[in-house]
């Protein structure tokens, strides 16, 4: 066995690339791959404001959107700000696409700080103690006119974090963190 087939090889390799790209999504895939901006339309349930931004112009993430989207995010309660991490604002983006919708996003909760965080677990058995909303990791959503269900389907299909499913509160739960579904 000492003859290789470099050949053979060189295809079988090519041959797991493209199976490996096959089990993408269709849609998510395109958005990889296609250097395209990235907007996103938000409304924050807890603040009253809304947004609508391009944070990725095709090449590179735009710094002030990004600060802007950082801002909407804050804990609202302490009215603490914190990097909040640009793959979050990726996820939604394909979210939306997978799902064909731009309807607003409606915030309910991003960054928490450590006391908002500690506060909320001491009147719910659902806030982790180490909640990836306050690494600035997490958000907590719905979008108008897309049924929840739909939205977990998607959120889980990407495979790109946490996702987590309340619909007795109307929400669904994301994050950048370890690819895990409650």
């Amino acid at each position: 066995m000492e003859f290789i087939d470099h050949h053979r090889r060189r295809w079988l390799a090519l041959g797991g690339v493209a199976l490996g790209a096959a089990m993408l999504p269709g849609q998510a895939l395109a958005t990889l791959s296609t250097p395209r901006p990235r907007i996103l339309t938000l409304a924050n349930l807890n603040t009253g404001e809304y947004l609508k931004t391009e944070f990725f112009d095709g090449r590179r993430y735009n710094k002030d959107e990004l600060s802007r989207l950082n801002h909407f995010f804050r804990d609202y309660r302490a009215n603490k700000i914190k990097t909040i991490d640009p793959a979050l604002f990726d996820q939604l983006y394909r979210l939306q696409v997978m799902l064909g919708t731009n309807k607003p996003v409606q915030l309910i909760s991003g960054y928490r700080s450590v006391d908002t965080n500690n506060e909320m677990r001491s009147h719910s058995r659902g806030v982790a103690k180490q909640s990836y909303h306050t690494k600035g990791q997490a958000m907590d959503f719905h979008i108008e006119g897309v049924q929840l269900a739909n939205i977990r389907k998607a959120a889980l299909k990407l495979k790109a974090g946490g996702v987590g499913y309340y619909p007795k509160s109307n929400f669904v739960h994301i994050d950048t963190g370890p690819t895990r579904s409650w």
